[in-house]
């Protein structure tokens, strides 16, 4: 039986940023891929790389960024692109919702306008063609009464109706990847729910694969295939989502679980957190970046940065000298 060739692919991608202090190395080293079809979470603490890596991938790094690697998106580089290329690919293969769809959609544009300005520039859809599809995008999205909402300003709607708005434009080209990147981070649990289930069930009604970022272990809980786990620019762990879930290697993992609230939590319980803060990313020390918030680090962790690897030789990749036992990883 023969694979099938990944849909996108990331070789030892470094991402530096100039800054007052130095260069910020943001992205370090990161190998990745993603096969069509798929969802794979990103998951780390905010300042971890996460939305840098979504950048990478979309192209829009900030100008002074430098990048070193290789991106290949569908068997092509992405960098090695023309500008009038690059605008092609996004929307049409590579789409993308942000997290605050209040910065994202234009506030002096009405709905309707935005959503067909898409459709028109990427797929040449006149005015009424344009509207039609438009009103079927806000319908597929759960977005009531959609042909009053075309006519209405991202500011007239609530923040879980923007969201839906943004995803469904990202929607409207049919791409072959959706890059979601804190998608419900400014809005409340239920509906938090609701843009989750809506992004869960669009993607598998598409088969389009999906990368979903998120500082929030729980939010990729059985609606990824793949985790991955970021901290100071680094990958950490990947696994499949249920191996990960049911056998953590490493602590920098466990501890972010153990950092989502319980709700059967007694009240005024206080809240866990991981001790200490994420390290000064202009000034890389020596060995494992997570080794001093760790309580399972060892001389060597302080000393030598493990690599990424699997030693039983399978699809659970992790890189840590002291890794967590299977009995004790398993305990969040």
């Amino acid at each position: 039986m023969t694979t099938a060739a990944p849909l996108l692919e990331i070789h030892d991608l470094t991402v530096t940023l100039p800054t007052e202090r130095g260069l910020l190395r943001a992205v370090d080293g990161v190998t990745l891929s993603l096969t069509a079809g798929r969802t794979l979470g990103i998951v780390g603490e905010s300042g971890s790389g996460k939305t840098m890596l979504a950048k990478a991938i979309l192209r829009l790094l900030p100008r002074a960024a430098k990048t070193s690697g290789r991106i290949v998106f569908d068997g092509r580089d992405p960098a090695a692109l023309t500008r009038s290329a690059l605008r092609r690919l996004r929307w049409r293969e590579l789409a993308v919702v942000f997290q605050n769809p209040m910065t994202s959609l234009n506030p002096v544009l009405t709905v309707g306008a935005q959503i067909m300005e898409v459709l028109r520039e990427h797929l040449g859809l006149a005015r009424a063609a344009g509207f039609a599809r438009s009103v079927e995008l806000l319908t597929d999205v759960g977005i009531p009464e959609p042909e009053r909402r075309m006519g209405q300003y991202p500011h007239q709607l609530s923040g879980g109706m923007r969201q839906r708005v943004a995803i469904a434009m990202a929607l409207s080209c049919e791409p072959k990847l959706l890059v979601a990147d804190e998608p419900t981070t400014a809005l409340d649990v239920t509906v938090q729910s609701q843009i989750l289930g809506l992004l869960a069930r669009e993607q598998k009604k598409r088969q389009m694969a999906m990368l979903l970022v998120t500082h929030d272990l729980a939010i990729v809980a059985g609606r990824t295939d793949e985790v991955a786990v970021m901290y100071a620019g680094r990958l950490l762990e990947r696994a499949p989502t249920r191996e990960l879930f049911r056998n953590m290697r490493v602590p920098y993992t466990q501890a972010l679980m153990a950092a989502i609230p319980d709700i059967d939590a007694p009240p005024h319980t206080p809240l866990p957190a991981i001790p200490g803060m994420l390290p000064d990313m202009t000034r890389p020390q020596p060995g494992c970046p997570f080794s001093p918030r760790c309580s399972h680090a060892l001389d060597r962790c302080r000393r030598e940065a493990p690599r990424l690897n699997d030693p039983a030789g399978g699809s659970h990749q992790y890189a840590c000298w002291n890794a967590l036992q299977k009995q004790t990883a398993a305990q969040p």
